[in-house]
């Protein structure tokens, strides 16, 4: 599992369109926030979890942030503009459809009951010059007691 000292996978992400690649490992500079959701438009991640950060003062000094669901592009796009309409916090929300992004970090778990195949473990990593510097994981898989890191 990811831990403090990783480098962030060098995988291309999706942003918006399947065409629009987004490579963290690149594209990441100085202090960043990685937040990681099993599924878009679920209830736990559209009604708790990401809110908390889109409503929380500390936000602003979290640096580039980062929203990534093993979803496609589409549909982080929609759960975005859903979520965030006038995209005033500057979260961006990437699809990691391969799940590979995901797997890198070791951070997936079965969830085809409910999901139809393996999803990410819900996360937070705090990453400074590309290396995880902080990294909150949720036990249980599906809570949001563990990665609410700015609220």
């Amino acid at each position: 599992m990811v831990k403090v000292g990783d480098s962030i996978p060098s995988v291309d992400l999706v942003e918006g369109t399947p065409g629009s690649k987004v490579n963290l490992a690149k594209e990441l500079k100085g202090k960043g926030l990685i937040i990681g959701v099993p599924a878009a438009f679920s209830p736990g991640c559209s009604t708790n979890h990401i809110p908390g950060y889109i409503n929380s003062d500390k936000l602003k000094d979290a640096g580039q942030v980062f929203v990534i669901s093993v979803n496609d592009a589409f549909v982080m796009k929609a759960w975005g503009a859903t979520l965030d309409p006038t995209s005033k916090t500057n979260i961006r929300f990437l699809g990691d459809p391969s799940g590979q992004f995901t797997k890198d970090l070791d951070l997936t778990f079965d969830s085809a009951a409910v999901f139809g195949n393996d999803r990410s473990k819900r996360y937070a990593l705090v990453v400074e010059d590309g290396k995880v510097k902080s990294a909150h994981v949720e036990p249980d898989n599906t809570g949001v007691n563990g990665t609410q890191f700015l609220s």
